[in-house]
């Protein structure tokens, strides 16, 4: 602690001190960003403001949704862009920037990272959230959890639980089984968790099953608290409450913004009506002063940051983040010398560099593509420019097109930069296709049909179809959103100052109505079904045998990489696998080496493969080196519907290695012991179930031996349709040698 910090707290005392109503309104935000101070006993005010890829502080009194002008602060790429870093390093380090600009601002509490899962490419929020994949989502916002929290700051995971779309997100219900949740969208929130502990959780504005996330106990305590150990406070999105009393019951402590002490109302008449507890209140309270406790000794004033250094950090993030889906002929990277290079589309003169709402960063400064080529190519070859079309306009406009024909005709290379205008992705409501506007399409055939030799930058925050006309470009780079130094990044890699590492984070489809929610996204009358299960993002298209165009994990490089000497070594649950990657090509590069498990004999349905590990090396051209990945008893575990724990069945797991989902190199198999399985009995169980149990099979072949339901239950023909009926029922058949007193016994014995 500083000379300048605030003393601590002495949270047993001020807990005894505080009366019933201090301790209610502390719950309840000061305005919209602040929480409340109580100045008799000297409880401060901290304040929380958004995030996550940059600080968003309002500079002045906050307007009533929390959106008026922020200060400046370094805008990060967004998370759609950092996922495809798969770099954890990386994310640690824009953290720590992030941590040391809220040190700066005197910001307590960061809100973010969001590690929702991609369900849908058409979530209007997806530019904020990491991955269709949630290991990779888990280890990144890990990484960068750890980062701001290096600084003396917290963070805020969200949105927590099962917030995948916009549409009606204040009060749809999320309808989806406890094993999907449980392997799906709950494992990135749990990494986080059990590897980071973030000073504070946020919870979703939506329903689960029924029940508000900001009312859901099952959720917030015995989930997320006795299961995983959360230590820290959970929060409601800005507006999430829903019944205050309910919602400190369930565990969540903090309501934002200020509620202007309605909620304070609620908590002191359901207390003194005994339908609350104090000790949630006091417990709730608690909570709130340790938050208080690690914010204060940050918060000193005075405090500042190189702007410089973050903005070339954010540079640096912009080129990891950018993906190289295709480049026929080696046409990238550009000579830095030849003929003229035409850049046409109005993104490269004003960039597209973040989303739109509550994330929305106000930069310290903006690149712009344009001039960072012109720049760095300082007339060795000339680069002229035509803006092609208006960003926000849905109709050509026929002289733009004709300028940037022009341009292109008189061009040794085009570069043509398209992307998803502002109004098209935003939070608070979802996409309504997944195409880039078609005045943007009709530009490229009008541009390709002047010049072969076009290259595609792409800026936009949620997948864009691609397949319709990908053809007439000999690159694609994926640009997502690059934050404030995108421009200078794009020119970086266009030229090979750096080279390409990106790989997709989520599949790019064929088409919209391949994806995997179709049907059942967004839902209708207030419920949305996850009727895909598992088969989320690749595990959707893998199991149904769909073309891509491009997979989850995909992305190339200016040099090219084989893998080599797999090797899995077990012990007991855990695997520890080894291979050797080799660069082949004429220059260093990093490869992204992605490791998948395949359970084939699994006794419930399993995704054809997994994501369950994977590890970067950087090479020289030439140069090989050992990759290790380290598999523990999750990576081959499901959720047991029945035991209603993790388990890993004993057998043989596949390990497959490859550079994408769809480009797999190497890959072996490995023998595992496995959990204890048995599932218990109840008299509902039915007679397969009684003769697969250790103990109940054989009591149960003992008890039929003699009858005629030997010969019944085993018959070839309808065998397995006896063997589907309950014990119980089964019993009640005439002639049955086993009573239901009998089953009931068998079932005190055996459990």
């Amino acid at each position: 602690m500083t000379a300048d910090a605030a003393p601590p707290l002495d949270t047993p005392a001020l807990l005894s001190a505080l009366t019933l109503e201090e301790k209610a309104a502390l719950l309840d935000g000061a305005d919209f960003w602040r929480t409340q101070a109580v100045e008799r006993l000297g409880i401060p005010s901290v304040m929380v403001t958004d995030g996550p890829h940059g600080l968003r502080k309002q500079a002045g009194d906050s307007d009533h949704v929390g959106l008026n002008d922020s200060v400046p602060a370094t805008c990060f790429p967004p998370a759609a862009g950092l996922a495809s870093t798969w770099d954890t390093g990386l994310l640690t380090r824009i953290g720590e920037a992030l941590g040391r600009e809220c040190r700066a601002a005197e910001v307590a509490v960061l809100l973010g990272p969001g590690i929702n899962m991609k369900r849908s490419p058409l979530c209007g929020r997806n530019f904020e959230y990491f991955s269709e994949d949630p290991l990779l989502a888990g280890e990144l916002g890990t990484a960068m959890v750890t980062g701001v929290q290096s600084q003396g700051i917290g963070t805020s995971l969200k949105h927590f639980a099962a917030n995948n779309q916009e549409t009606a997100r204040m009060t749809v219900s999320a309808d989806v089984d406890e094993r999907t949740l449980r392997e799906i969208y709950l494992p990135a929130f749990e990494r986080v968790v059990t590897g980071a502990q973030p000073w504070t959780v946020m919870c979703s504005y939506n329903r689960i099953n029924g029940t508000y996330a900001s009312e859901d106990r099952w959720l917030l305590t015995e989930v997320l608290r006795d299961e995983w150990g959360f230590e820290g406070l959970v929060v409601s999105d800005w507006g999430a409450v829903n019944r205050r009393d309910a919602a400190v019951a369930a565990g969540l402590d903090l309501e934002m913004p200020s509620s202007g002490g309605s909620g304070t109302r609620v908590i002191l008449d359901a207390v003194r009506a005994g339908t609350l507890s104090e000790k949630d209140v006091d417990l709730a309270v608690t909570r709130l002063l340790e938050l208080l406790n690690r914010s204060l000794p940050a918060l000193t004033p005075g405090q500042t940051f190189d702007a410089d250094a973050h903005h070339a950090l954010a540079r640096e993030a912009a080129a990891a983040s950018a993906v190289l889906l295709k480049n026929d002929d080696g046409i990238l990277p550009l000579a830095d010398t030849g003929g003229t290079v035409a850049v046409i589309g109005e993104f490269a003169r004003t960039p597209r560099f973040q989303g739109a709402g509550s994330s929305q960063v106000n930069p310290t400064r903006v690149d712009t593509a344009l001039e960072a080529l012109t720049t760095a190519l300082d007339g060795r070859r000339d680069v002229v420019f035509a803006p092609g079309f208006v960003i926000e306009s849905e109709t050509a406009d026929p002289a733009l097109v004709d300028e940037a024909v022009r341009a292109a005709a008189g061009a040794d290379v085009a570069v043509l930069f398209l992307g998803l205008p502002p109004a098209y992705e935003s939070e608070g409501y979802d996409r309504d296709h997944m195409d880039l506007p078609a005045q943007q399409i009709e530009l490229l055939h009008a541009v390709a049909d002047a010049n072969q030799r076009v290259v595609v930058v792409l800026s936009n925050g949620s997948a864009v179809t691609v397949a319709p006309w990908q053809d007439r470009a000999r690159a694609i780079l994926e640009g997502w959103l690059l934050g404030q130094a995108g421009g200078a990044a794009t020119a970086d890699l266009l030229l090979g100052t750096v080279a390409p590492t990106g790989k997709l984070a989520e599949t790019i489809p064929v088409r919209y109505e391949d994806n995997p929610a179709l049907g059942n996204f967004p839902g209708e009358h207030g419920h949305v079904r996850y009727g895909e299960g598992l088969l989320i993002g690749y595990r959707w298209y893998d199991a149904h045998r769909l073309p891509v165009a491009y997979p989850f994990g995909h992305g190339l490089s200016y040099t090219s990489f084989a893998y080599e000497n797999l090797t899995a070594t077990v012990e007991g649950t855990s695997v520890t696998v080894t291979l050797t990657v080799t660069n082949t090509g004429p220059r260093a590069g990093t490869e992204t080496v992605q490791v998948y498990v395949t359970d084939p004999q699994a006794s419930v349905y399993r995704p054809e493969q997994e994501l369950r590990g994977f590890a970067q090396v950087s090479l020289e051209p030439g140069e090989s080196k050992p990759v290790t990945v380290e598999l523990g008893h999750r990576a081959f575990a499901f959720w047991h519907p029945a035991l209603r724990r993790w388990t890993v069945e004993g057998g043989t797991f596949g390990i497959r290695a490859g550079a994408s989902s769809r480009d797999i190199r190497l890959e072996t198999t490995v023998e595992l012991t496995g959990d204890d399985v048995t599932t218990p009995l109840t008299p509902s169980s039915t007679v397969d179930e009684w003769l697969a149990h250790p103990a109940g099979g054989p009591w149960l072949r003992e008890g039929i031996e003699d009858s005629m339901f030997h010969g019944m239950l085993f018959d070839p023909q309808h065998g397995q349709m006896m063997r589907a009926i309950p014990l119980q029922r089964l019993s009640r058949f005439p002639g049955s040698p086993i009573t239901e007193q009998q089953v009931d016994e068998a079932v005190a014995r055996f459990s």
